[in-house]
């Protein structure tokens, strides 16, 4: 016998007699003390993200086509990276077609060996849909696919998410119970826009990511 499987049988023997501990956990320590309403879940969630300089929207799946138009052409933004298979990437590029925007619609449909240099240069912002809000730290899920990949959230120096009303969860055990199963090997948290601080503790916003991020809370009717 080498002295791995000796060393392997003295571990296995050791369990003889033996029986597991069992799990202490209690989901109430993690889940009571952080509950809301419906209407608290929004609110909350606002005014957390709106603390951390996001800009925070509410508003209907009928009307947040016409309001991101609005909102990109008052910051001068004729370019705007989504996806296009998804439903909202759709119901976007549907509305700029009915109503004959004038805006540039592009789509991340080529590796990024293939146009790293314009998605990082010349892409001001992206449109991206959320996984996910947790209300009680102000917090958005953003679950990266093969139609958006991670870096549309990344990237751009202006980040909008859409998120469902009914998606806002009380805290991140309420939200991790609606995961997908298997769980997600990348799942996005975020709380407001890239921010940074040196040593003398002056925050930057934009070192590592969006220094911009607008969020739409979506209610379903």
């Amino acid at each position: 016998m080498s002295a791995r499987d000796k060393i392997l049988a003295s571990l296995r023997s050791s369990l003889a007699g033996t029986h597991p501990i069992p799990d202490p956990f209690d989901a109430i320590l993690v889940d009571q003390p952080w509950r809301y309403s419906a209407a608290e879940r929004v609110t909350r969630l606002k005014e957390l993200m709106t603390a951390v300089h996001s800009e925070v929207h509410l508003t209907r799946s009928a009307e947040w086509p016409k309001l991101l138009h609005e909102l990109l052409a008052q910051r001068q933004i004729n370019k705007l990276l989504i996806a296009p298979t998804t439903t909202h990437g759709h119901a976007f590029n549907a509305y700029c077609q009915s109503e004959q925007k004038p805006l540039h619609l592009l789509a991340y449909d080529r590796p990024i060996e293939e146009w790293k240099r314009e998605l990082f240069d010349d892409v001001p912002a992206s449109l991206t849909g959320t996984l996910a809000g947790i209300a009680a730290t102000g917090t958005l899920v953003v679950q990266p696919s093969p139609e958006e990949p991670r870096l549309m959230s990344l990237v751009p120096p202006l980040h909008i998410a859409l998120l469902k009303a009914s998606q806002i969860y009380d805290n991140l055990y309420q939200a991790q119970q609606h995961w997908p199963k298997p769980m997600p090997s990348n799942l996005l948290l975020i709380s407001g826009p890239s921010k940074t601080a040196d040593i003398e503790q002056v925050l930057a916003y934009g070192a590592h990511g969006p220094k911009d991020l607008i969020v739409f809370i979506v209610e379903d009717a």
